[in-house]
């Protein structure tokens, strides 16, 4: 992509009503742009951020066996009464009539669709277990929506659903997405910790809320700092063994962590002092096991191998698409804007030509943007007439973690600068040897 034919509204001035850092950088890197209160467009920057993010959470999921699908975004409001949430949900909910006058709901979650989906088709226990996903918008209706992204009202989610004959097996599934997030966030580049959570509306005695340190943090946490030492890394997992899934959840879960709605003052007492941590946390996911709240209340029953008619077991368990790139930019940004992590930079490298319009230059540039594009990677080339300061200016507001500047004076010596965005260092290289050295990055 050359920055001349890009759409890349990005702003010199910081908007008055972003009251917190990504919320601060997204507007003025042009990646999103209010449409109504707490209702974003995602411009061309933030959408590719967002599809690569959608693309690690779909790749872990169906590694660990979920299988994707997709429900509509309004719903009918009987299968709401069935279960009994559609009075108890609150005014969080954005109720709708159709020109029939029929009760419509726009989906704040997926707990009732699933449910009637999988009662219509599945009737034996020889078709379980199985978990389905989806990615799709959903809408509630915040009192005070704020933070952009992080509290907006409509919001970007996956939301997967387990379906088990005993609570054993479903309590296995629980531990299956558990391993699946800890993957999916790594692979963003955050370290997103498992805390012990309350269930809230959707209910369940088993939950972990996933949450990313960060001052902004909208949830006080409690933590053991034992448990920031942990990463999963690139360990092979057997999603089908009970006891690999077991010990993953035992070794991020031992440690105190707990959010301030269910932390025991007494219980983090045992922790030793020097180890005991308060903080700010954004939540950027959350898993539940609930048991048979949903399929008794709907009727989601199957025949065992005795013949006798069970419930299912269940559990639903969401990641905060939309709100993890606000997450992303909390935790990895500086004064001069966003640093993002290889993992889901929009762009793997940036190229800025010095001096547009040399032919030297505008050689080497192309030559650089063509090898890079035949790796497989993705440059965004600054082909613009602007000054040297504009585009290194506009390359640290975006945030892409490498840089290439060509300029005169180095091609007279055979060779280019490699800057790293996050740590600020840059390295004389030739062109072949800055080709590799990005081919090398993004070949893990």
């Amino acid at each position: 992509m050359r920055l001349s034919r890009y759409f890349l509204p990005v702003l010199k001035e910081t908007p008055a009503e972003a009251q917190i850092a990504s919320h601060r950088l997204m507007l003025r890197a042009g990646m999103i742009k209010q449409a109504s209160a707490g209702i974003y467009s995602w411009l061309p920057l933030g959408f590719k951020v967002l599809k690569k993010i959608e693309q690690i959470v779909h790749e872990e999921q169906q590694r660990a066996g979920h299988i994707p699908m997709l429900m509509p975004t309004l719903q009918s409001a009987e299968l709401w009464r069935e279960s009994g949430r559609y009075d108890a949900y609150g005014p969080e909910m954005l109720r709708i009539r159709d020109r029939h006058d029929r009760d419509m709901l726009y989906g704040p979650t997926n707990e009732e669709m699933i449910t009637d989906i999988f009662r219509s088709h599945v009737t034996s226990y020889k078709d379980l277990p199985l978990t389905l996903y989806h990615i799709q918008w959903k809408f509630r209706d915040e009192v005070r929506p704020r933070f952009g992204v992080m509290r907006g009202r409509e919001f970007y989610m996956k939301d997967g659903y387990n379906f088990d004959l005993t609570k054993e097996d479903a309590l296995h599934a629980y531990n299956r997405h558990l391993v699946s997030y800890l993957r999916s966030y790594e692979r963003m580049g955050l370290q997103a910790i498992p805390m012990r959570a309350d269930g809230g509306p959707i209910g369940g005695d088993y939950t972990h809320e996933f949450l990313v340190l960060a001052e902004t943090g909208e949830s006080e946490v409690f933590y053991d700092s034992e448990i920031t030492d942990l990463r999963f890394g690139d360990r092979e997992i057997d999603y089908d063994s009970v006891e690999q899934c077991q010990a993953v959840l035992e070794e991020f879960t031992s440690r105190y962590a707990r959010t301030d709605e269910t932390h025991d003052e007494a219980v983090f007492a045992e922790v030793p002092e020097e180890r005991r941590r308060t903080a700010r946390g954004i939540e950027v996911g959350q898993i539940f096991y609930f048991g048979t709240k949903y399929s008794e209340a709907m009727g989601a029953v199957v025949s065992t191998a005795e013949g006798e008619r069970v419930p299912v077991h269940m559990g639903s368990h969401g990641i905060g698409v939309s709100r993890l790139l606000g997450a992303i930019i909390e935790a990895s940004h500086d004064e001069n804007g966003i640093i993002w992590p290889e993992g889901v930079t929009p762009f793997h490298c940036g190229i800025v030509n010095l001096r547009q319009g040399d032919s030297d230059c505008d050689a080497a540039c192309e030559r650089l943007e063509q090898a890079l594009i035949a790796k497989g990677l993705d440059p965004l080339y600054d082909d613009r007439e602007e000054r040297a300061g504009a585009k290194f200016a506009t390359m640290d507001l975006i945030g892409l973690p490498w840089r290439i500047t060509v300029g005169p004076r180095g091609l007279k010596t055979g060779v280019v600068e490699l800057t790293n965005r996050r740590t600020g260092e840059s390295e004389e290289m030739s062109l072949e040897a800055a080709i590799d050295r990005i081919g090398q990055i993004y070949s893990v």
